[in-house]
């Protein structure tokens, strides 16, 4: 399986303080990835130092995407390549309909001008799938809308781009079982449709259960401290973090 993904020794500091003390990680195409670790572990730094977030400074280190140095890139051109970050907490973009910001992000991705009706068509059928009513296409992107539904608008704007890489960063966080399970399928159908790699940060496993893993990271005080397959999943589950504490106060 070709490598889509390479990140090698990668610091970064957010106002000021070191927050990744040297990242390794390497993803196939295809793979299903899954990062796991205690709050305050680095999990979401690593996934906006990926995507270019500006807010993190890197400070050591190389990240490779699509065999391209994107170190030092901006966000913009990443997203273009095929990367796709979706938030913890989605923000609100008063001003522009969510319809007109997945147009305009799939035409800056395919560098192609898209027919309206065809574009309508396929977000109608996909808002669908995600049990979004179609009100929502037409209003300000986030605002006004649930956690539930940001939620789903990120998995909504995930299937109309459809990118190589996709970082979830807690996306099942703050949602019901229900909403959890229409996201999941949505996640799923991702996978089906496109076969990108994903990313999957979180503290709760229930967003995976439809969905092989191919390899769990345990990231602890800015280090990846444990690696294994989704068994590694399970014994988390189980257990918790707890074995891993002391390898964080010998970090710090």
């Amino acid at each position: 399986m070709s490598e889509l993904l390479k990140i090698t020794n990668l610091k970064a500091n957010a106002e000021d303080k070191e927050i990744l003390k040297g990242i390794d990680l390497t993803v196939g195409e295809g793979e299903v990835h899954v990062i796991l670790g205690p709050n305050g572990a680095g999990k979401s730094t690593l996934g906006a130092a990926i995507i270019g977030n500006p807010a993190y400074k890197k400070t050591d280190g190389k990240i490779f995407f699509k065999g391209e140095d994107i170190t030092d890139e901006p966000a913009d051109k990443i997203a273009k390549m095929g990367a796709f970050l979706s938030f913890q907490n989605p923000v609100e973009v008063p001003g522009i309909s969510m319809s007109n910001f997945i147009k305009t992000a799939l035409e800056q991705r395919t560098g192609q001008r898209i027919r309206l009706w065809d574009f309508k068509k396929q977000l109608k059928e996909t808002m669908a799938s995600l049990q979004m009513d179609e009100v929502y296409a037409d209003r300000d992107l986030n605002v006004g809308f649930s956690g539930g539904e940001k939620k789903k608008s990120e998995i909504l704007q995930l299937l109309m781009l459809k990118p190589d890489l996709a970082i979830l960063d807690e996306t099942d966080s703050g949602l019901d079982v229900d909403a959890v399970h229409i996201v999941s399928k949505g996640i799923e159908e991702y996978k089906k449709q496109v076969g990108g790699a994903l990313i999957i940060i979180t503290h709760s496993t229930r967003i995976l259960e439809a969905l092989t893993v191919d390899k769990t990271h345990v990231l602890v005080n800015g280090r990846i401290v444990d690696e294994g397959g989704p068994e590694l999943v399970d014994e988390i589950n189980e257990h918790g973090f707890e074995k891993y504490e002391g390898r964080k106060q010998a970090a710090e």
